[in-house]
């Protein structure tokens, strides 16, 4: 089984390739020590299996498995708790908890071993990114990434199955549902105001009258948007208008 140890940490990369040797039918094929490596890595030299830390500099483990087109089997190795549940969501083998030993280790490889499904640990990217403690949205677009703040967001358009993210620097195609973010935005500074499009609040430069009763919203980079007739109650009330 081909390997690709991803980790931060130059200790815990030697614990993993010591433990990684101890199992014969491992081959390690490569080891990151930060997300954008990884990204790179594993669609280059397609693994079987990664061994993934969650919080490393530049992108953590979540948007690794965000980002990446071949879908290995994902073992997370962190020293955080906290990110067990998201981990599972994105269908991991296991959850290896620092420091963790060798006897532990062997458990989750032979659980690895045992799962005959191809592709089982495929990231779904639905319910397992919080943009709520990230506070950003991460882009692939060919070779590049692109690190969107929430604070340099402007709006979101929907786009057949993908969105378009608007900013002052340019537009964003990124492949997710306009439902993921209505549910994942801050809501104290997002809203849907239509089927197609979400906006930021602190944006929002003036409310328009539109023909025949309708409203639309005029944002602060001159884009004029619909206001959906459902949607009108809920941004009233959340401008205290």
């Amino acid at each position: 089984m081909r390997v690709i140890l991803i980790d931060d940490e130059p200790l815990a990369r030697s614990i993993l390739r010591n433990y990684c040797e101890r199992i014969s039918s491992l081959e390690i094929i490569g080891e990151c020590e930060n997300g954008f490596d990884a990204v790179k890595m594993i669609d280059e030299k397609t693994p079987d299996l990664i061994f993934l830390d969650v919080q490393m500099p530049k992108l953590n483990g979540f948007e690794v498995l965000e980002l990446i087109q071949h879908q290995p089997k994902v073992i997370f190795t962190t020293a955080f708790d906290e990110f067990a549940v998201k981990a599972f969501d994105a269908n991991a083998i296991d959850y290896l908890l620092k420091p963790f030993l060798f006897e532990r280790f062997e458990q989750a490889f032979d659980k690895c071993s045992n799962s005959n499904e191809n592709n089982e640990n495929k990231f779904s990217g639905q319910s397992s990114i919080n943009l709520n403690e990230k506070q950003r949205i991460v882009i692939k677009d060919g070779e590049d990434i692109n690190i969107i703040p929430l604070h340099e967001l402007i709006y979101i358009e929907a786009y057949d199955d993908y969105v378009k993210l608007f900013t002052e620097e340019g537009r964003f195609v990124k492949k997710q549902t306009m439902a993921y973010y209505e549910k994942t935005l801050p809501d104290n500074a997002f809203i849907r105001i239509h089927r197609s499009s979400i906006i930021a609040i602190d944006r929002i430069h003036k409310i328009e009258n539109a023909e025949k009763g309708r409203y639309q919203v005029l944002l602060t980079n001159g884009v004029r948007l619909p206001i959906s007739r459902n949607a009108l109650p809920e941004l009233k009330s959340r401008l205290g208008w």
